[in-house]
């Protein structure tokens, strides 16, 4: 059973997956990173200085805080700064994925068109050719 699940492991298709995923989540951070330290304080800036972290609306009457985290300590908020904040986020890698999925289907394309070269004859057409074109002569 430990062989089976190791020649499954060391298969491409596994390891790619795990590259994968690793490179996915350190480019999550990235993007996470953007929208929070660069985006979100843009669109504050241009809103007036709002700062979507701390949009909140407190479910109940014990949440008298003016910033999430301690709202939260209070009671059940609902948290639309911090939602609003990760919609950006998807959108981004979301765009992102589609653009590199879109390079990758325009290189595949340019292979596809590309003219087959014409299949070389066989050493018997070559010699007939070259028996017609003496006879020819």
């Amino acid at each position: 059973m430990l062989k089976e699940f190791r020649e499954f492991a060391m298969k491409g298709n596994v390891v790619d997956l795990a590259v994968a995923v690793i490179i996915g989540a350190a480019f999550g951070a990235i993007v996470t990173s953007m929208v929070n330290d660069i985006i979100m304080p843009i669109i504050g800036a241009v809103t007036g200085g709002l700062d979507f972290s701390n949009y909140f609306i407190g479910l109940s009457s014990k949440v008298t805080a003016t910033n999430l985290a301690d709202a939260k300590k209070q009671g059940a908020v609902l948290a639309y700064g911090s939602f609003f904040t990760l919609v950006v986020n998807f959108v981004i890698v979301a765009f992102v994925l589609f653009m590199v999925i879109r390079t990758m289907n325009q290189f595949k394309r340019k292979e596809e068109v590309k003219p087959a070269e014409p299949p070389k004859p066989s050493a018997e057409v070559e010699l007939l050719t070259e028996i017609r074109d003496l006879l020819k002569k």
